[in-house]
């Protein structure tokens, strides 16, 4: 088995804590909706999986693993008279302004990682714009080798797409990259691009859940130099 050279990561759920983050955002969404088109906020929650009198994503919410875009079409019935495109705008520039909650603390491991040598790349479903901001605002966006949104032209997990076009532009076999994720999606997509795939528990998913999917399930990505180092001790 190859040494693993680069690691390619999900953002929301993987590097920031899910519930936490995105949470607010939604109920910033949410409530801003109601107000401009007439209808309760409590509704169109249930429209994307979040209860708002509880404050949690219901499995299977599209906002876990959906790019904004989906989102924002699963929503555009319940919204009538309001373009698409102005949607998936106010979307994007309410991610813009996200409270990010850190899964683990960013810089010391990125640095580490980058260090060690390690190509790092980020492929999320959410906008480019606003990720490429979340990584600037962690202090981490310059160790990135590669950072790709939905709307980047890779397109969007399960299609493995932007991990194989992380693989290429850094000059690694997809054989010696690991996918981390915290969604079916992200290990989907990373089974299919041929690489190894870590899942983790700071989204919504349950160890059971990504089991299947995943090489290893990790509590949070702060575990992965010891995995790594132990994954690349064993091909020496």
């Amino acid at each position: 088995m190859s040494d693993i050279l680069g690691l390619i990561f999900d953002k929301d759920g993987t590097l920031f804590d899910f519930r936490a983050t995105w949470g607010g955002w939604s109920r910033r969404l949410l409530e801003k909706l109601a107000v401009e088109n007439g209808t309760s906020a409590a509704h169109l929650g249930g429209v994307i999986g979040y209860d708002m009198q509880n404050g949690e994503f219901v499995a299977g919410s599209p906002v876990i693993a959906h790019t904004v875009s989906e989102i924002a079409e699963i929503m555009l019935p319940h919204l009538p008279g309001t373009p698409l495109d102005r949607l998936v705008a106010d979307m994007n520039h309410l991610a813009l302004g996200a409270q990010l909650v850190e899964a683990t603390p960013l810089l010391p491991l990125f640095t580490e990682l980058s260090a060690r040598g390690l190509k790092l790349g980020l492929a999320t479903n959410d906008a480019e714009e606003p990720a490429r901001s979340h990584l600037g605002k962690a202090g981490i966006a310059g160790l990135f080798d590669f950072i790709a949104g939905f709307d980047s032209g890779y397109g969007a997990k399960p299609d493995p797409s932007p991990l194989l076009a992380f693989a290429r532009i850094v000059g690694l076999d997809p054989a010696s990259v690991a996918m981390v994720g915290d969604s079916r999606h992200d290990l989907y997509a990373g089974r299919r691009a041929g690489m190894r795939t870590v899942g983790v528990l700071t989204g919504i998913a349950k160890t059971d859940d990504l089991a299947d999917l995943a090489d290893v399930v990790l509590p949070d990505i702060s575990h992965l130099p010891g995995w790594v180092s132990d994954q690349n001790a064993g091909n020496s």
